[in-house]
């Protein structure tokens, strides 16, 4: 931080504090257990497949 003047240091600062107070908070696990078996099975299953159809596929002209 000495390589930055006073002014830049101040911007930085808000930044960071602004960082803080904007990190949205999660859910604790705890309120998620009730949810937990809630999806079928079937559903589970086309879920994973469409995963794998999409997810693992390398696309060399992506870049």
């Amino acid at each position: 931080m000495g390589l930055l003047d006073y002014e830049h240091q101040r911007r930085v600062l808000d930044f960071a504090r602004a960082l803080v107070v904007t990190c949205p908070k999660g859910v604790p696990g705890k309120q998620l257990l009730s949810f937990a078996g809630t999806i079928p099975a079937d559903d589970l299953k086309t879920m994973e497949q469409a995963i794998e159809d999409s997810c693992e596929k390398v696309d060399q002209n992506e870049w």
